[in-house]
């Protein structure tokens, strides 16, 4: 005769398997329309630029194959071969510029708001309220604020006496490139300070209670102790941010045009992807093709690099 015990323990195990299948199917099936869309919209372009990039062809008919020879060309032939490396630099400098002042104020937002939760939901909707407008859209809207003759800012300057700063915002080449920082910092500010909110509010109290009763002053006590702590949240926001400069177009496009603004002082790679693909001639799509191959190269392989460079610093 079969245990009483052992007749209650198969059962159980039997549902608990037929639970783990149904959850499983469940998984599968919410999904898959995520796969499917992943694919449609990453993979099969990433794998369709790569084949493009390997051919001559000027996006009506298809030429003969040539291996690398695109990525030979937009090395060797003129403007590509200058224009990379300006791009490419205004690139880099427009991160540097973005981690300094864009998520540095959005680090001290976040400080604040942890300090002062009273009105913190509110500040937070309203530094997130620009996530929502396009950033053609923002674009535009700032460039009709900063024209030299009938936008407001140059206008309320020459108000209170101030003419010599009312300025051609974006017709100066110096002034550019910080114009159009500033600007996106105004549009994304509030993804850091959301980030850093959320890292804040996952410190232990008792740690800062510790360093209180330490005698330790608010400024020696955030970055001895809480600094430290948001280093996977720096992380975070350093590979978000260094994608997004890199991927950066729509705005650069609203502000300075196909060009980049004066004398190119604000052309970054996206502006040179569009320009090579649009206005390149007879071989347009192989050479656009094989330049966003090596965009999406420089980006995932840097981005990997900071990540991995980051979590070696993390605290355990």
């Amino acid at each position: 005769m079969v245990p009483a015990q052992e007749l209650t323990v198969r059962p159980a195990r039997r549902s608990r398997r037929r639970a783990g299948r149904v959850s499983a199917g469940w998984i599968t099936t919410f999904c898959l329309p995520a796969f499917a869309l992943y694919g449609l919209f990453l993979v099969v372009p990433l794998v369709t630029a790569f084949y493009y990039g390997l051919f001559h062809w000027d996006g009506t008919r298809q030429g003969e194959f040539i291996g690398i020879g695109n990525y030979q060309e937009i090395f060797t032939r003129y403007p590509l071969r200058d224009e990379i490396p300006a791009a490419l630099g205004h690139n880099v400098l427009f991160f540097v510029g973005t981690m300094a002042i864009q998520n540095t104020i959005g680090l001290g937002l976040a400080v604040l708001l942890h300090r002062s939760p009273r009105g913190k939901r509110l500040f937070q909707t309203l530094f997130s309220l620009p996530y929502l407008i396009s950033p053609l859209i923002v674009g535009y809207i700032w460039s009709l604020l900063l024209s030299p003759t009938f936008g407001p800012i140059n206008f309320a300057l020459r108000a209170v006496g101030l003419d010599a700063w009312a300025r051609p915002w974006l017709g100066e080449p110096d002034l550019a490139l910080p114009v159009l920082i500033l600007v996106n910092a105004w549009q994304w500010i509030g993804g850091p300070m959301l980030i850093f909110g959320a890292a804040l509010g996952g410190i232990p109290q008792e740690l800062e209670e510790a360093a209180a009763m330490d005698g330790a002053s608010a400024t020696r006590a955030f970055w001895s102790i809480r600094f430290p702590l948001l280093i996977p949240a720096v992380g975070v926001i350093t590979v978000l941010t260094f994608i997004g400069c890199f991927n950066i177009f729509d705005l650069v496009y609203a502000l300075g045009g196909s060009d980049g603004g004066p004398g190119g002082a604000m052309d970054v790679l996206g502006l040179l992807y569009y320009r090579t693909a649009f206005q390149g001639g007879s071989n347009a799509i192989g050479e656009s093709s094989a330049l966003a191959m090596l965009i999406f190269v420089l980006i995932f392989g840097v981005s990997l690099a900071l990540e991995r460079a980051l979590r070696r610093r993390e605290v355990h």
